[in-house]
């Protein structure tokens, strides 16, 4: 919770500086948004990471991303029995493939015992992304991305703000020197430069992509396109900790692609 707190406090500060100094005319909100702008940051921003944390401390990872990773389903049931629109074929045959890919890379027939809160967490973790995603995409038909993310931030810092007060951050991480282990072991590097990473190319930079890509994309299929996570991970697992796959987690990650490849091709149908 603390990496949360410092990632989304970072993201904020560094966002917010450049909005206000190039865009600040795109800050101003009013009174009717503010409320979808907490959602938005409270939902998307801090609910997300949070219950996916609970998540992993009781969960194998695997298996808490798998859950996590139904939210395209949430999203498809919502549009087809909620709003009532007209979900292409294709697209529950996208769902299916990139889920049935995730299974196998996740191999969860290996015996690993479930803990109920865990799995708890982990589901409504699906729920809770499947609200960023469709929230994401109506408010990005009204503001630009860089005001949206800047709310998201802030909203977000201001909760764990008041959850865990700054002034108890164990700001000794910053002058720590950790070990890079795997293909780096025996390198090093300050806890602020991994930080910085973090915030950088960990939080702003890939929610900068999510949410551009709500903007030219629906959310279930961007929403499916983000079950390659789970197949990227493996890939960077493999060069850097030099983790290997399994022939069912081979053909798991190919299933994947071809669910993602499938749901673009949905929503191509669909427009």
């Amino acid at each position: 919770m603390r990496l949360t707190q410092v990632r989304c406090g970072g993201a904020f500060i560094i966002l917010a500086t450049y909005m206000f100094l190039r865009h600040r005319d795109k800050l101003r909100a009013t009174k009717a948004e503010l409320p979808h702008l907490f959602a938005y940051g409270i939902v998307g921003f801090l609910a997300v990471q949070a219950l996916y944390f609970v998540a992993i401390t009781r969960l194998h990872v695997s298996i808490g991303l798998i859950l996590e990773f139904t939210a395209p389903i949430w999203i498809v049931v919502w549009l087809r029995y909620v709003k009532k629109k007209v979900v292409p074929a294709l697209m529950w045959v996208a769902i299916f493939l990139a889920f049935s890919g995730l299974v196998l890379i996740a191999q969860v027939w290996k015996g690993r015992t479930l803990d109920p809160i865990g799995v708890i967490a982990a589901l409504l973790d699906g729920i809770v992304l499947a609200a960023f995603f469709l929230i994401g995409e109506k408010l990005t038909t009204k503001r630009d991305v860089g005001s949206l993310m800047v709310y998201g931030f802030g909203f977000a810092s201001l909760g764990l703000a008041i959850a865990m007060p700054l002034w108890s951050y164990p700001v000794e991480i910053f002058t720590q020197t950790m070990d890079l282990q795997g293909r780096f072991s025996g390198y090093t590097a300050p806890g602020w430069l991994l930080i910085a990473w973090v915030i950088i190319m960990g939080t702003i930079v890939p929610y900068l992509l999510i949410v551009n890509g709500l903007k030219l994309l629906s959310a279930s299929t961007s929403s499916v396109m983000g079950m390659a996570e789970p197949v990227l991970a493996g890939a960077f697992a493999w060069i850097w900790l030099s983790e290997k796959w399994s022939f069912i987690q081979l053909v798991g990650g190919v299933t994947v692609i071809i669910g993602i490849i499938l749901a673009d091709k949905a929503r191509t149908a669909a427009h």
